[in-house]
């Protein structure tokens, strides 16, 4: 009888265990500003600003970050363009090889003049093995930071945030290699709403490429000075046909797609990215936010993922910010 009780306590555990592994609360990590991940053969990588280094998570499930160490993969040189103040990393797989896009500056003059977008490169099948090569400073028009790359119909564009005069605006390009820009740099937007300039900034920052579910193609993008509550989601849409360069071709939506929630306790939510789960069939989105209102843009600041859906009409929409105890369904696997 009391072998039977063992048995049937253990099975219940196990029973219990593998049902709370089916389910996450937010935050995925208790700190981590700027979070990014990618997913590729059966692992996601997640990585997000550290400051004075880089280091990749590696984990299958992205809501069990807190039981994964992560490793450092780089360390900045003790001087030079790209000595300090390492940000909003990037990981992609690109020609069968992995890169790292990161923002730097020059510890001996970190003013935002100085800040650019650079670039790493490495060869292993798995980006926490292998030696990470410095392929320099990305060939940006202006400084600026937050780059990202994106494939479109067979072409391989460069998204960054650059500094022109007293505001931040979004830039593409197409590249010539994974580190190089060619031909033209255009500014497709530029902070004209009023909730893009809270917190004493005219800013729009961190763009990332979304592919539409019809005959769009978006790009979602950080609005504001990421220190106010008000920081939130801005998004762009063009047609999949279109000239990317174009300045025209692209329409600014008028309001945020995404926003701080006071009713949850959600505070300026933005600096996003997006992946899908292991199965392939959910859109995720990750993003990093504040729990209380006036909590800057510091290490209170942590990552969240929530699902989101699509519109009729094939645009994206990701609701509101969930509250922090609201338990959810994993990726589905």
């Amino acid at each position: 009888m009391t072998n039977r009780i063992i048995l049937l306590a253990f099975f219940l555990a196990c029973t219990l265990h593998a049902s709370a592994q089916q389910t996450f609360t937010n935050p995925i990590l208790p700190s981590g500003a700027d979070p990014w991940a990618i997913y590729h053969e059966g692992y996601y990588y997640y990585t997000h600003t550290l400051g004075n280094r880089l280091a990749l998570w590696k984990t299958k499930d992205l809501t069990a970050l807190k039981d994964i160490t992560p490793k450092t993969i780089w360390t900045p040189p003790s001087s030079g363009p790209n000595s300090k103040a390492i940000w909003a990393p990037e990981l992609h797989r690109l020609d069968n090889k992995w890169y790292i896009y990161y923002t730097a500056t020059d510890k001996a003059n970190d003013g935002d003049a100085n800040r650019y977008v650079f670039v790493l490169e490495n060869t292993s099948s798995d980006p926490l093995q292998g030696t990470w090569v410095d392929k320099g400073k990305v060939n940006t028009e202006h400084s600026g930071l937050d780059g990202s790359v994106f494939e479109h119909r067979g072409t391989r564009y460069f998204l960054y945030s650059a500094y022109v005069g007293p505001q931040s605006v979004l830039v593409i390009a197409k590249m010539k290699n994974p580190w190089t820009l060619e031909g033209t740099q255009a500014i497709i937007a530029a902070p004209t709403h009023a909730w893009e300039k809270f917190g004493g900034r005219q800013i729009l920052e961190g763009p990332e490429f979304l592919a539409g579910k019809k005959d769009e193609i978006f790009v979602v993008y950080s609005a504001s000075a990421c220190w106010a509550d008000e920081y939130a989601l801005g998004m762009l849409a063009a047609k999949t046909n279109a000239n990317l360069l174009d300045p025209g071709a692209w329409t600014k939506v008028s309001t945020p797609v995404f926003q701080q929630s006071p009713a949850h306790n959600v505070y300026a939510t933005g600096h996003n990215a997006f992946v899908q789960s292991p199965n392939d069939k959910e859109n995720w989105l990750l993003y990093h936010a504040n729990t209380g209102p006036g909590q800057g843009c510091d290490h209170r600041r942590s990552p969240r993922l929530q699902r989101f859906t699509w519109t009729a009409d094939g645009r994206p929409d990701f609701g509101q910010p969930v509250k922090a105890d609201s338990v959810l369904q994993i990726p589905a696997r």
